[in-house]
């Protein structure tokens, strides 16, 4: 295991000269690959000597030992290998499993006594553990974990790369209100937001097209290796101001190996969820159970599959496995008159196949497909909370299922000793189908708010509800595309190893949107003013007092919705790296990146274009203080540039329609939910006339004046310093310090007014201005507005006229941390990190409030709901404390933990706006204002602490050959229910819990391994 030192496990060397350092510096290059590392050492110099190493897989290379005895091979895939040294052509000595780690070398020497000693054996192999002993890694900067597949059979960890992930220093669970499309949770790196992340499988990117929430997994059992780069990353990698999460695959050997295993958590395995009750501000129902959750309980099933050998010895590799995970359970819904229990469904099948071809000695040719699928289905029963009985059936779930499926063909050429040259292509394909269920009545419309309604007539709790569960519905033919191309060269000249390489992808968003499948083609929406008199929206809709059944500010209304579109974004980049070894101790990483992206509409028209150059400079140190790689220091600083993704075409730059008719009401149906006694409330555009907040009213936009003109990507600049000291044969101590500022951000704001007004200043027409533009919050923006025959005028409105701060997100941390390599009984690792993420915009998205549409929020749309909005973000965990590790008792028993300790995330209270809470633009639950006192952002309290520990035990019996094992695994060993996300708005829910820590579960295990 190997985390942010970049450890390395082999002999020590004795002396430092400048070739050796130079070695270890082709050693680190491996990095830009993504999928491979180095082999290096120094043996006792001698005439004719040769380095050769052989992977379990076939592949063959060999290096000269230079006159000093030195010698390095990189561009290795990852792999174990057989390292012999040759004299005269015959060999002398020999090191075998040796393993190298992905961007990493493992440093192989040999002594005299280790020739003396094989020559007394008759050459049997001197076979050394890769973790003898620990030797810092000199040639790296970055910030990086690598976990083995050998760690992740023994650690207690959920079957996803997130979970993985989430094990790296600084990395946070994002909120419960995020999941990736495949079911998976999300991670958030440094401060960023969950949608900044790159995932790569095999060296292609496979993160997710429409919104970068997470990526595609591999099946459990075919991960070799799992990278994490949470900051400081090299030239080659792009299209993340987050982190990166690169899986390397397993690979076919020499040697034909087969297994399975069976996971079940069964639900008497679980322990009961605490329930949830109303929070103080429900007033006369505080207290009373808002929620049963006793009885919510699911069980699980995991059967695996694999394969994998040679095809043809030492030329033709195949390896192939197979997931299939299936959970089923139950969840009863908040209490109301009619509280449905929903029995549910879930199947996850996963497939991943890898090909290996070694042409020869210097050509490699591997084909990976790897698959996901996730698939919902369910029925929802009527419950009764006075008897927590399940009832009649209601009605059928709407069933959905997600499929993603990815290919890669990569060439690698060993050209000459000191020059190769990589190429890669792949595809992606997802398709996204929900079907309507069949017990869909498109007659009933759905009802949002119910617990908002005015008690008076539906009774207080949890309101009126109906039977309608489906919401929304989108097209069967969605389907994102996308490819991916890559050419990578790396040369070796003198004290200069230089990469140079393109990446290129191109993604389609095919039949995107939404719509609300009813008849009707509305829902009902109940809401609620502090009073009477405040206008719902300042200006444009009016208040409810002087209208029947609105005194105390309750009102509906009429929702519709409609977004469909076929979309694309093209991403280009450029990079080049150099790796100059100065002298014999300090190494320099200077690179440069160029990232060019282009977003298409629905007419295959740009609306933004970056396509000027946007230099990335990566810049990296590494000091070998004493010269025997026992004590590091190291820097970095970088930029890292990141382009929208698909779906923000689909309301930015498409004619999408988001609108509400005001009503109040004197009633409500018992049966249908739906408000009786209705009365118009009037509005800009009159009374019973749909309202548009932000202009979104169906009218495709003409793509010129969707953006502002001078519009800049988004970026982020970092900075990294931080040393790691090796303080005998066994343990590792290290200290890192971060500093990341999100410079630049691309988000909508909505001041039709500003616009108009500088419209008619500038002697443009303020009719043809847009509701709504993209722009770069905090800086002036320059629109183009429609002429009326066929042409544009240019208006400039400053960052003064908009009235919007500048974009502030700052992220500070030191992490420390204490290692102790496998030393064939024990490893294990403890990181400290204390950190702050502050500012006035999380990124992206909004964790706190569950607003997911990437640039798109309601952030920046208007100056009133950026005040007061700096403060610490939702991603923010002051202190987190992090231990894992396994202990090998004897060969047939093994003990592992992972242990998280975290501080609670900042909250906030939004609510309306100002002294007088009015709602100038938009109603409750927009400004960082409740009760009429300004509550700046992240300061309404801070969540509970989380500390979850999980065990997990195996016992490999010596009667099987210790090929079979039986796994017990316990998370949560403490059944710690924290709150770890509540409702934000200040309105009868206000600090309602959303969501808790997972109770404790047991999850056993059967594998054989053959």
């Amino acid at each position: 295991m190997s985390i942010m030192s970049n450890m390395n496990f082999g002999s020590r060397c004795g002396r430092k000269t400048l070739v050796v350092a130079i070695s270890l510096m082709i050693a680190g290059l491996a990095n830009a690959q993504s999928t491979s590392g180095s082999i290096f050492g120094q043996v006792p110099a001698s005439a004719g000597e040769v380095v050769v190493v052989k992977s379990t897989s076939g592949l063959t290379r060999n290096a000269l030992v230079d006159a000093s005895g030195h010698y390095s091979i990189n561009n290795l895939p990852v792999s174990s290998y057989d390292v012999t040294l040759q004299r005269a052509g015959k060999k002398v000595a020999q090191r075998s499993d040796v393993s190298i780690r992905v961007g990493s070398g493992s440093n192989v020497s040999f002594t005299e006594s280790d020739i003396s000693s094989a020559s007394a054996k008759n050459l049997a192999s001197v076979t050394v553990s890769a973790n003898r002993l620990p030797i810092i890694d000199v040639t790296s900067t970055d910030s990086r974990s690598v976990i083995t597949a050998e760690e992740l059979a023994v650690l207690p960890l959920g079957r996803s790369t997130q979970a993985i992930a989430l094990l790296a220093p600084g990395a946070v669970a994002g909120s419960s209100h995020f999941t990736g499309p495949l079911g998976t949770g999300l991670v958030a790196f440094g401060g960023s937001s969950v949608t900044e992340n790159a995932y790569y499988i095999n060296g292609m990117n496979v993160t997710d097209p429409l919104n970068g929430l997470g990526g595609i997994d591999l099946p459990y059992g075919s991960i070799e290796q799992v990278q994490t780069l949470t900051g400081g990353y090299s030239a080659a990698y792009g299209r993340s101001d987050g982190g990166v999460i690169n899986q390397v695959g397993k690979r076919g050997t020499n040697q034909w190996h087969f297994g399975g295993q069976i996971l079940w958590t069964p639900k008497w395995a679980k322990a009961n969820p605490e329930n949830i009750y109303f929070p103080p501000a429900a007033g006369n129902s505080a207290g009373d159970i808002y929620s049963y959750q006793h009885d919510n309980k699911t069980w699980t099933a995991v059967e695996s599959a694999y394969l994998g050998g040679p095809i043809i010895k030492d030329k033709l590799f195949f390896f192939g496995s197979v997931e299939g995970s299936k959970s089923s359970g139950s969840g009863v819904s908040p209490a109301s008159s009619t509280a449905t229990q929903d029995n549910y469904h879930y199947i996850d099948p996963k497939w991943y196949a890898k090909l290996d071809w070694n042409i020869n000695e210097n050509n490699i040719l591997e084909f990976t497909d790897a698959s996901n699928k996730h698939q919902f289905g369910g029925n929802s029963y009527a419950y009764d909370y006075q008897t927590h009985e399940k009832g009649d059936f209601v009605s059928e779930n709407a069933p959905f299922k997600t499929s993603a499926q990815m290919w890669i063909a990569k060439y690698t050429g060993y050209i000459t000793d000191n020059l190769t040259v990589t190429a890669q292509f792949g595809k992606q394909v997802t398709d996204y189908y929900t079907q309507l269920p069949n017990s869909f009545n498109p007659d009933l419309a759905a009802l949002y708010g119910s617990n908002l309604q005015n008690p008076k007539y539906s009774g207080g709790g949890g309101g009126i509800t109906n039977t309608q569960n489906v919401y929304s519905s989108t097209n069967p033919a969605h389907q994102t595309r996308g490819a991916n191309y890559r050419l990578d060269v790396t040369y070796k000249i003198g004290s200069h190893t230089i990469t140079a390489g393109i990446d290129n992808q191109r993604t389609q968003d095919v039949d995107d949107g939404s719509v609300i499948p009813t008849n009707a083609g509305y829902a009902w929406a109940y809401n609620k003013m502090p009073n009477g008199v405040t206008d719902i929206v300042a200006g444009a809709v009016g208040a409810t007092g002087i209208y029947p059944g609105g005194a105390d500010g309750y009102y509906v209304s009429k929702y519709v919705f409609s977004s469909s579109a076929t979309v694309r974004v093209e991403q280009h980049a450029q990079y080049l790296e150099d790796a100059w070894q100065v002298n014999d101790r300090l190494l320099l990483k200077l690179g440069l990146r160029n990232d060019q992206f282009t977003n298409y509409n629905n007419n295959n028209q740009a609306y933004i274009r970056e396509t000027k150059p946007q230099w990335a400079p990566r810049l990296g140190a590494s000091w070998d203080v004493n010269g025997d790689s026992s004590l590091k220091i190291y820097a970095n600083a970088g930029r890292y540039y990141l382009a929208m993704p698909t779906s923000v075409a689909l309301r930015g730059a498409n004619g999408s329609l988001y609108s509400d008719i005001y009503y109040t009401y004197t009633g409500i149906d018992p049966t249908t939910g739906y408000p009786t006694g209705l009365t118009p409330v009037d509005t800009a555009n009159g009374p019973g006339v749909a309202y548009s907040g932000n202009g979104e009213d169906g009218t495709p936009p003409d793509p010129h004046t969707v953006t502002s003109k001078s519009l800049k990507a988004e970026y982020q600049d970092e900075y990294v310093a931080g040393f790691d000291r090796q303080f005998n044969k066994t343990w590792v101590f290290g200290a890192k310090a971060t500093l990341r500022r999100l410079k630049n951000a691309i988000d909508d704001t909505c001041q039709g007014d500003v616009f108009a007004a500088q419209a008619t200043a500038e002697g443009l027409d303020p009719s043809n201005v847009r509701g709504c533009y993209f722009i770069n919050p905090g800086r002036a923006a320059d629109i183009l507005v429609p002429d009326g025959n066929g042409g544009y005028g240019e208006m400039h409105v400053s960052g003064e006229a908009l009235g919007l701060p500048h974009l502030k997100r700052s992220y500070y941390a030191l992490n420390l941390y204490l290692e102790h390599p496998f030393d064939g009984k024990f490893w294990g690792r403890i990181d400290y990190t204390f950190s702050r993420s502050y500012g006035n915009s999380e990124g992206q998205v909004k964790s706190d409030t569950g607003q997911d549409g990437i640039a798109a929020t309601i952030d920046w749309d208007y100056p009133q709901i950026m005040e007061y909005a700096n403060g610490r973000l939702p991603n923010d965990r002051t202190h987190q404390l992090k231990a894992f590790g396994s202990w090998t008792i004897n060969p047939q028993w093994t003990l592992s933990a992972n242990i998280s300790i975290a501080s609670g995330s900042p909250t906030s209270c939004y609510g309306l706006y100002g002294p007088d809470q009015t709602a100038p633009n938009y109603g409750n639950g927009s400004y960082h204002w409740c009760n009429g006192v300004p509550v700046p952002a992240g300061s309404a309290g801070d969540l509970p602490w989380q500390h979850i520990i999980s065990i997990n035990g195996a016992y490999r019996p010596a009667f099987a050959g210790h090929k079979l094992a039986f796994n017990i695994d316990i998370y949560n060993v403490l059944n710690e229910q924290n709150t770890t996300t509540i409702s934000q708005t200040n309105d009868s829910n206000y600090k309602l819990v959303e969501a808790m820590e997972t109770p404790r579960y047991i999850r056993f295990g059967v594998t054989y391994d053959f």
